[in-house]
């Protein structure tokens, strides 16, 4: 062994040895899908080659055969997988397969419960790859090169899965990665031709390059297995391609499976091919379940471009937008150059079109779904604060998604505590006399439902949204109306009701402000520095007191999400505004003392802090009156 091919010895990171025991404990029970996992591994590795080799032809080595080969070793009780595609080099090894290159690994490992079947489904969602080939076998020999080095650069990995790998340099003339497993004594079925047939036709038949095992001897003419009886098991045509009439509800799902890595049928598909100026065909795929790394900033999308039944490219957001990043599947287009860059792309008409297209149907798809309620909620519990992005990023299609969104409500005869009420049905049930959509943000929905801001609604039956979400504040940021109905937040400005439900005594009412202002006064006085002024409100029922942000400054909520995540916020004096009916207010007008006055209006403004979800600046402070106050 020349001073090359010096062999060397690493340890997996903990993550990947973590996965390892933790896969082969949880997807015991689905073994096979080893086979399905390392086959679309190989098919994405011929389609990387025929994407590299549009502008390099030189990659093909004179062999454009791209192709997959099972092989079957009953003696040496080993499967071997081989592909001719793009291959790898030695750092290529090391960060595929030594390493999880993949953001929120560690929030992945968090939700991790122990639980095989809850386990096995947040796995699949992850993705095991490689791995799964540890299912079925105790060691795993790969040997690969990469397209266009020479021979000189081939690599040979092992392990044995218990946590250390082998690396060494070898001398390979065939280019791609040829993948040995050495199976486990209990996986002895897949030594069978029979069985691996099966998975293959269950898994992969869609995959667009052959699949080629050596015939069984049932399958020769003279009863014998032949050294070049070789055939293709697999129809080794594009799915997508094929007409709708041909393909079974399974056909589907199974292809769902490959190009989404899932374990799980996916929740709705469309398949369409679309002719006109430019000509595409769509599969796109709803999964059951969020991907685990839906909210991570460099998330991957999952629809896969192809032009002419090529592989292009992994999409970002030219196929769709962002905000449907939890689709899955494939376009193919007619329309593009097969060398097509991205910055290409980003100019295209053609791509226009079909982001266009494309989203049209998906947001049809999801309106179909809105009138099944119960598939509709299971919906929504995974992705619907992805289409309150959509409102925000897609001005063309705004008022579309705003029909597709659902809140929680209260106040009203028909209110949900789950967010199943559409802008649609909240319309349809306003008020005689009402005007506006009424809302209130909050931090989370028990403290939307016992905000203090709710009492007047409550007690005249409007409804109002209880948006909870953290993104909702930007929602409502860009979603002025609906159906020509302004949307205006419960806790912004002075509330006027008239005209709505049944008008009370202006005249008492104007009696009782009245004799309320000496004490808005007294209470005015006290926090001038931390209010920019106290008034006396008809909003209230039953609390003494409520926070109010002025129309145009940003809300107290707003406020504490944005000092949560470290980012400056405006500093607004919010406006305190007391219940002239309520007995602490009375008793505080009682109070001739100012230091009495004093610790009762701070208590007043930090109890009406509490109700917003914040605590007080000073929360030992706060104790100590309440408990002076109390014992007094």
């Amino acid at each position: 062994m020349s001073e090359n091919h010096h062999k060397e010895t690493y340890r997996f990171e903990t993550e990947v040895t973590q996965l390892l025991d933790l896969m082969i404990h949880s997807l015991y029970s689905n073994k096979e899908i080893f086979l399905r996992e390392l086959i679309s591994n190989a098919s994405d590795a011929a389609d990387k080659l025929r994407f590299e080799a549009s502008t390099d032809d030189s990659l093909y080595e004179g062999d454009s055969d791209l192709h997959v080969y099972i092989e079957v070793n009953k003696e040496a009780r080993t499967i071997t997988i081989r592909d001719n595609g793009i291959g790898m080099n030695r750092d290529e090894v090391i960060n595929n397969i030594g390493t999880i290159a993949r953001s929120g690994t560690r929030q992945f490992f968090e939700q991790l419960t122990g639980d095989s079947k809850n386990d096995a489904h947040l796995i699949g969602q992850f993705g095991v790859g490689f791995y799964s080939a540890f299912l079925v076998a105790d060691k795993v020999t790969l040997e690969t090169r990469r397209a266009g080095l020479t021979a000189e650069h081939g690599v040979r990995w092992e392990s044995a899965g218990d946590g250390n790998y082998s690396l060494e340099t070898i001398e390979r003339s065939a280019r791609g990665t040829e993948i040995t497993l050495h199976l486990r004594e209990d996986a002895g079925e897949f030594l069978e031709t029979y069985r691996l047939r099966g998975i293959i036709h269950k898994y992969a038949d869609h995959i667009p390059f052959p699949i080629r095992m050596k015939a069984s001897a049932e399958e020769t003419e003279d009863g014998k297995e032949a050294e070049d009886a070789i055939e293709t098991v697999n129809q080794a045509s594009a799915l997508w391609t094929r007409p709708k009439s041909e393909l079974s509800d399974e056909d589907y799902i199974n292809f769902y499976k490959h190009v989404g890595h899932d374990y799980e049928p996916p929740m709705r598909w469309i398949h369409q091919r679309l002719e006109g100026k430019y000509e595409y065909t769509l599969l796109l795929y709803l999964p059951k379940h969020a991907p685990f790394d839906l909210w991570h900033a460099d998330s991957k999308h999952g629809v896969k471009l192809y032009v002419r039944r090529v592989f292009i490219m992994d999409t970002n957001e030219d196929l769709l937008p962002k905000y449907l990043r939890f689709m899955r599947g494939v376009i193919d287009s007619n329309d593009l150059p097969l060398n097509v860059s991205r910055e290409i792309l980003q100019k295209s008409p053609a791509m226009e079109a079909i982001k266009k297209g494309a989203t049209k149907r998906v947001l049809a798809m999801f309106e179909e779904m809105a009138k099944d309620a119960s598939l509709y909620k299971e919906f929504w519990q995974q992705f619907g604060n992805c289409l309150k992005e959509g409102v925000i990023e897609d001005f063309a299609n705004k008022e579309r998604i705003a029909g597709l969104l659902r809140f929680a409500s209260a106040g009203h005869a028909q209110s949900s505590d789950e967010p199943t009420v559409s802008l649609k049905d909240y319309v349809g049930r306003m008020l005689e006399g009402q005007k506006k959509i009424y809302y209130i943000t909050a931090e989370s929905l028990a403290a939307a439902q016992h905000s203090p801001h709710l009492e007047i609604f409550r007690k005249k039956g409007i409804e109002v949204l209880l948006l909870h979400d953290r993104i909702d504040e930007w929602l409502v940021s860009h979603l002025h109306e609906f159906d020509g109905k302004p949307l205006q937040s419960i806790a912004k400005g002075e509330l006027d009701l008239s005209g709505i439900g049944e008008e009370e005594d202006s005249e008492a009412r104007a009696e009782q402000d009245k004799k309320a202002e000496p004490v808005a006064d007294k209470i005015r006085a006290v926090l001038q520095d931390k209010v920019k002024t106290v008034r006396i409100t008809h909003r209230l029922t039953e609390s003494p007191a409520c926070l109010v942000s002025d129309e145009m400054d940003i809300s107290t909520n707003m406020e504490r999400i944005l000092k949560s995540v470290g980012q400056d916020a405006p500093n607004v004096k919010p406006v305190l505004e007391i219940n002239p009916e309520h007995p602490l207010i009375t008793r505080i007008g009682g109070l001739t003392d100012d230091q009495a006055v004093a610790e009762w209006a701070n208590m007043l403004f930090e109890q009406a802090v509490l109700a917003e979800g914040a605590l007080p600046e000073d929360p030992a402070g706060f104790v100590r009156r309440v408990n002076a106050l109390l014992a007094g």
